[in-house]
């Protein structure tokens, strides 16, 4: 057990600002990320590998997101979504074809919320 103390309520709070961003992306409308997003967020994303990239400030974090959640071809499965405290994970799988098996991939994102706010995303996936 960590150190860190967190609160049910905290943790509640968090989860519902996790599927209010998740919702997001299963219905490919990305208006709803400016109330969702901090002004000093960063993001870490899976592309390119092996270190991903950077992407610092909400007008940033927003543009990344935005292209990611209208990609015409492909749609997200939630997998999961745990919150504890201020922090929190999404399980997910992004499935870009119709043979699940070749065309799609699992992944995760590490996110920190505050204030009400996302300021903070690492997002990783399963690699071959």
């Amino acid at each position: 057990m960590t150190s860190e103390s967190f609160t049910d309520s905290e943790s509640r709070a968090t989860e519902a600002i996790l599927r209010c961003f998740n919702d997001v992306f299963m219905s490919h409308e990305p208006a709803g990320l400016a109330d969702l997003v901090a002004e000093n967020c960063v993001i870490e994303n899976t592309e390119p590998a092996p270190d991903g990239s950077r992407h610092e400030g909400k007008e940033a974090c927003i543009a990344l997101w935005t292209r990611i959640a209208t990609l015409p071809t492909a749609h997200f499965e939630l997998e999961g979504i745990i919150a504890r405290g201020d922090r929190g994970e999404i399980r997910w799988r992004l499935v870009w074809g119709e043979d699940r098996a070749t065309q799609s991939v699992r992944g995760v994102n590490l996110m920190r919320v505050r204030n009400g706010r996302i300021v903070e995303a690492q997002g990783y996936v399963k690699a071959s």
